[in-house]
């Protein structure tokens, strides 16, 4: 697959970076609320198109909690793996998860930019692997740095998308039925006004 080709949902895998409380406190780069619904717009996807899920937490009974509960409502299946490395690309356990998925291709965001979110894009891509990181649904602890760690990921050969961008490579063509209602109903809820216009659309086409 070309670096600059879009994906399907067989190519890949998301993984999720330590999406809990403790480190969304922490995060300065953008409103916490809009990088927790950025973070659930991403799952609800993965879960949409049948796309595996890794999620990986840090600290959780010290610091910074369990992975954060609408994630966990979205993924009731997905146990979170712990680990205490920094760089989850170390983590034997995360790694196994993301190999036993067979994808070629890592969709990753979470928490926070600057070291549990670049350290393992970093590793992945210097072995080859094609990444992709989901820049608003990643948080970090200043603008600034956030930014910086976004630079040196996308120098590095990191592509950079949104979750909405990584919606709408999925879906592809809205006359897909199968998956039609529930990338519809991601937008409505996550997309501010993408998501009004579809309802207001949807009136407008079919009034009550």
């Amino acid at each position: 697959m070309a670096d600059n080709a879009l994906l399907t949902p067989a190519d890949c895998a998301v993984v999720l970076v330590d999406e809990q409380a403790g480190l969304a406190f922490a995060a300065g780069s953008a409103d916490r609320q809009v990088l927790r619904s950025n973070a659930v717009a991403l799952a609800r996807t993965a879960v949409a198109f049948g796309i595996p899920v890794v999620a990986s937490t840090s600290a959780s009974k010290v610091y910074s909690g369990p992975l954060m509960p609408p994630l966990r409502a979205v993924l009731p299946d997905v146990t979170p793996i712990e680990r205490r490395n920094m760089n989850l690309w170390e983590d034997q356990a995360v790694r196994s998860a993301i190999e036993a998925t067979g994808r070629k291709v890592l969709v990753i965001a979470g928490l926070l930019t600057e070291a549990c979110v670049s350290f393992p894009v970093l590793s992945a891509l210097a072995e080859g692997r094609r990444v992709h990181v989901v820049a608003d649904a990643c948080g970090g602890l200043t603008t600034a740095s956030h930014e910086a760690a976004l630079v040196r990921m996308q120098q590095a050969g990191a592509i950079m998308t949104s979750w909405l961008q990584f919606l709408l490579e999925m879906q592809r063509d809205w006359t897909r039925h199968e998956t039609y209602e529930a990338a519809r109903s991601i937008v409505v809820d996550h997309g501010g006004g993408y998501g009004i216009g579809l309802d207001y659309a949807r009136d407008m086409i079919k009034p009550s």
